[in-house]
């Protein structure tokens, strides 16, 4: 009989010991996101009010936006927030994605030294003048969703930027970027949010600014996609699903809306969340 009841004691607590371990796997989140999200200090906020409210921990990979939306073509990722939306519309039509959800924008800035632009909004004013003077410009050349905004803007204006010799591809995230632009005195393309935190809190000091800002052509929208679970089914789909509606909420929006007024004068983001952006 006591052999019995040491047996049975044991089967429960193998059987217990691997529904805590089902649990913990079902309560991590695995996020591909741009890294933006990350160099504003915007997701190190919001984890922790995401795991207190939910449960669930998030965890990120921050890349490109390209090399974000092929970790879920891949299945190693539940969900990606980038800002490439004909990107994140291509990945939905091709079924890796469930449906698209826009979460907030913000814009991008041409900084690089005032001379010789002078501050203005004219987008391709700026990168003409580049190109016919060849003045150093560094790109991150990293398949995101600036890179894909700076390419965007290069092709439409019919200019190849690899004709100008100081023209410089970094193949890195955007606070590695903006820090080669400036010890180069370059110009660069770079989200607003970005540029903030990294000049303001810097141990180096700056000698580039914003020489343009507003133009039509610089918003930067993110949006939030479940990774498609009919195609990996293993994936944490009620998770991804619980961090978009957490996320989309009114509470979570209104959050964001006042992330970074307090340390730069400004917000980082703008939710606009339940829009067609």
């Amino acid at each position: 009989m006591k052999k019995l009841c040491v047996m049975l004691l044991s089967t429960l607590m193998i059987l217990t010991s691997a529904i805590f371990v089902g649990a913990g796997e079902n309560n991590v989140l695995m996020m591909a996101t741009t890294t933006s999200t990350e160099d504003t200090g915007l997701l190190d906020y919001l984890q922790p009010l995401f795991k207190e409210d939910t449960g669930i921990d998030l965890q990120w990979t921050a890349v490109g936006t390209g090399e974000a939306l092929r970790l879920g073509e891949d299945g190693q990722v539940d969900i990606v927030l980038v800002h490439a939306k004909a990107s994140e519309e291509e990945f939905v039509q091709n079924g890796f994605g469930v449906e698209r959800f826009p979460v907030m924008y913000n814009d991008f800035v041409i900084v690089g030294p005032a001379e010789p632009i002078a501050a203005t909004d004219d987008v391709a004013a700026v990168f003409e003048t580049i190109q016919k003077d060849q003045l150093p410009f560094v790109s991150r050349g990293d398949d995101s969703g600036t890179d894909k905004k700076e390419k965007k803007i290069w092709a439409g204006l019919d200019l190849d930027p690899s004709e100008n010799p100081n023209y410089l591809e970094s193949g890195q995230g955007m606070g590695a970027t903006l820090t080669m632009a400036n010890e180069k005195n370059a110009y660069c393309l770079t989200d607003r949010g970005t540029w903030l935190k990294q000049s303001i809190d810097s141990e180096n000091s700056y000698v580039i600014d914003i020489v343009c800002e507003g133009g039509k052509q610089l918003l930067n929208q993110y949006g939030v996609i479940a990774v498609n679970p009919e195609k990996y089914p293993d994936l944490n789909n009620e998770a991804a699903n619980a961090f978009i509606e957490w996320i989309t909420s009114e509470k979570v929006q209104e959050l964001i809306a006042g992330f970074g007024v307090e340390e730069y004068g400004q917000a980082l983001f703008t939710p606009n969340a339940g829009t067609d952006n």
